[in-house]
């Protein structure tokens, strides 16, 4: 693995990892009962990892050009493939580290709550007490936490199904329309634009089906209608179903780029 594609791969990481920390602050919410601060806080991140995907595209259209130019076109499929590996070990990663996220996620909520000031958030994170903080808040998941999976999920087959596939859509979009304009060259900045359309798509999917349900089981969190384990439980199987997204993107990928390639030669 050369710098470049290593560079690649820790941005991918780094985007997933920070969208699957996102959820963690519902439950920080949730335990806080700030329920709009934690809103805009899950907010922050979800558009921060969602904006950073865009920033893949520079990179790797400009390692698709580096290839054409040397001839190593072959070689593209796997540098793919290894960048979508990045994401769902990022994922992964992510589902271990939500007890650590909801506890910093916590403090971070409280911490603005009193002094009403990002800057000051921020500046206290890289603080040596803002690491003393993150240090102390480090918790991974325990025996009975994974054996309460078994229990009730608190949401459907069809909404983990829905954030699955929007999931592999969000993660396959950019990368499948620029691998596409490798397959079809004379149409390249043609197959390029088409991932707004594939990410458009997944967005809509993830807001219309998957953000409200999260939402209502907040609101029945707080009336006590719901019960905090169960809440914490369907955060976590919806964590499950964005890396399994991430899975499926593997499988996606390739017929993606080649219907994208299509596609392009009759917009």
């Amino acid at each position: 693995m050369d710098t470049q594609l290593l560079v690649i791969c820790l941005l991918t990481a780094a985007i997933n990892l920070i969208g699957t920390l996102a959820y963690a602050a519902r439950i920080a919410g949730v335990r806080t009962r700030r329920i709009a601060m934690s809103f805009a806080l899950f907010n922050i991140l979800v558009l921060v990892s969602r904006t950073s995907n865009s920033f893949l595209g520079p990179f790797l259209a400009k390692r698709i050009e580096t290839r054409l130019a040397s001839g190593g076109g072959d070689a593209l499929l796997t540098d793919f493939r290894l960048v979508l590996l990045s994401a769902s070990i990022a994922v992964f990663i992510g589902i271990l580290l939500v007890p650590t996220g909801q506890r910093l996620f916590s403090r971070a909520i409280g911490y603005f709550q009193e002094h009403r000031s990002t800057t000051r958030l921020l500046l206290r994170s890289v603080s040596p007490g803002g690491l003393r903080t993150m240090r102390d808040a480090v918790a991974l998941p325990n025996i009975n936490q994974l054996r309460a999976l078994a229990k009730p999920r608190g949401v459907g087959w069809g909404v983990l199904l829905a954030n699955c596939l929007a999931q592999a859509l969000i993660t396959v979009g950019v990368l499948a329309s620029l691998y596409a304009g490798y397959l079809n060259p004379e149409f390249r900045v043609t197959a390029s634009q088409l991932s707004a359309v594939i990410n458009g798509f997944a967005t809509i999917l993830l807001f219309a089906l998957i953000d409200p349900q999260l939402s209502v089981m907040t609101d029945d969190v707080i009336d006590g209608r719901v019960d905090e384990a169960l809440f914490r439980r369907t955060i976590v199987w919806i964590s499950f179903s964005r890396l399994f997204g991430t899975l499926l993107a593997q499988a996606l990928f390739l017929p993606s780029a080649q219907a994208i390639a299509w596609i392009a030669n009759y917009v």
